[in-house]
């Protein structure tokens, strides 16, 4: 690869730092907003007993997140898991609560959000999701051999893009270029080629230089 002049490198830093800053927040509202899909469509089906009575929290919950309000969002959460831990909503609730968690800055009790539902949730997609999002907040505390642990569970084809990008971003964190370079390949290789964030893939493998 050659080396890039430095207008390329300006507008790759650039990127970089705009991801850095809200990549995360990208990939969580298109979490939230799944979510927030799929909670409402299974309410709309499950309207009687312990099901309905949890739908009825999770509406509650969805209600909070307007107010991006990261306490008032974990204590509905939490009320929700106290009376319905085993049903479907409740992991979706932890996942919102530890999104605004996130937000708040509040790194410690969303990972105590994530960590239940990596644990609870009888969906894998939504443990998948969980660990994406806390592999990105361990990355953020610099705890990078814990964010890595959490990127090489075992995980559904459909996220091996998402899974290789975040591991080749706290690679890179660690100075292991070429590793990075790997992962950032494989995320390339595995992501639609139609998509944009391919895109992004490809600059963060320019960003990191030419390889020896």
């Amino acid at each position: 690869m050659s080396s890039l002049d430095l207008q390329e490198q300006e507008q790759i830093d650039a990127l970089k730092a705009w991801w850095k800053e809200n990549g995360k927040w990208v990939i969580g509202a298109m979490v939230v907003g799944l979510l927030g899909f799929a909670g409402i469509k299974f309410w709309k089906s499950h309207q009687a007993g312990q099901a309905a009575e949890a739908g009825k929290l999770y509406v509650e919950v969805l209600k909070q997140a307007s107010s991006n309000d990261a306490k008032r969002i974990g204590d509905a959460a939490d009320a929700l898991v106290s009376r319905y831990g085993s049903s479907a909503y409740a992991p979706r609730a932890q996942l919102l609560a530890a999104q605004a968690s996130l937000q708040a800055r509040d790194v410690a009790r969303a990972t105590v959000q994530l960590q239940w539902v990596i644990e609870h949730a009888s969906e894998t997609g939504l443990q998948d999701a969980a660990r994406l999002k806390l592999a990105s907040a361990l990355l953020d505390e610099k705890k990078y051999d814990e964010a890595l642990a959490q990127l090489d569970a075992a995980h559904p084809e459909s996220f091996t893009g998402l899974y290789s990008d975040l591991k080749g971003d706290v690679l890179s964190a660690q100075g292991k270029i070429a590793e990075a370079r790997a992962a950032y390949q494989q995320a390339y290789d595995k992501t639609d080629a139609k998509s944009a964030y391919r895109n992004l893939i490809q600059l963060k493998m320019d960003g990191l230089g030419s390889a020896k």
